[in-house]
C-alpha cells in the first residue's frame, strides 16, 4: 500500500504544478487571443496560432523549471526537439477545434471563438499532459543501493532500524 499510495501522490503532485502552470498558459493563450483579435484584423484562427505559439513558449519555462525540474536534463535538444513537436501537435488539435466550430458551423462570435478557443485548449491539455510527462520530461531511474544487509533500497536511502 505505501509504494502505490506513494506514486499516487507523486502524480497528483504533478498534475497539480502541471495545472498551475498549464492554467497560468491558459491565460496567457486567452489574453493574447483576445490582445491580437482587438488590436490587428487577423482571422479568428491565425490570432489563435499566434497566441497558442507564445503560450507554447511560456508553458516550456513553467514546465521545465517548476513542473519538471527534478526530471533528467542531460539531452535538452532531444527534450526542446519532443516538447516542439508535441506542442505543434496539441496547437493543430487546439485549433481544429476552433477551425471547425468557425468555419464549419459559423460560430464565430467574439463569446463563441473564446469558448472553442477554451475547449480547444482543454481537449489538446489531455494529449500534451500524456506526453510531455511519458516523451518530453523523462523521470530519472530510481538508484537502488545497497544497505549493510545486502537488500537494495531505493532511492539510495537507507531504512532507518528501530532498536
Amino acid at each position: 500500500m505505501g509504494q502505490g499510495s506513494s506514486g499516487l501522490r507523486r502524480l497528483f503532485r504533478e498534475a497539480a504544478k502541471f495545472g498551475a502552470v498549464g492554467g497560468a498558459g491558459v491565460l496567457v493563450n486567452l489574453g493574447v487571443f483576445n490582445l491580437v483579435r482587438q488590436a490587428t484584423d487577423l482571422q479568428v484562427v491565425r490570432a489563435s496560432v499566434i497566441a497558442t505559439v507564445v503560450a507554447i513558449i511560456f508553458n516550456y519555462v513553467g514546465f521545465r523549471y517548476f513542473t519538471y525540474r527534478d526530471r533528467d536534463k542531460s539531452r535538452r535538444t532531444r527534450e526542446m526537439s519532443l516538447f516542439l513537436l508535441f506542442s505543434v501537435i496539441g496547437l493543430v488539435i487546439e485549433n481544429g477545434v476552433l477551425y471547425t466550430a468557425t468555419y464549419g458551423f459559423g460560430w464565430d462570435s467574439p463569446l463563441q471563438s473564446n469558448i472553442f478557443k477554451f475547449l480547444g485548449i482543454g481537449v489538446a491539455t489531455l494529449f500534451r499532459f500524456w506526453s510531455y510527462r511519458t516523451w518530453v520530461f523523462r523521470a530519472l531511474p530510481v538508484r537502488e543501493e545497497p544497505v549493510a544487509g545486502g537488500a537494495p533500497v531505493a532511492g539510495g536511502r537507507p531504512r532507518q532500524r528501530v532498536p
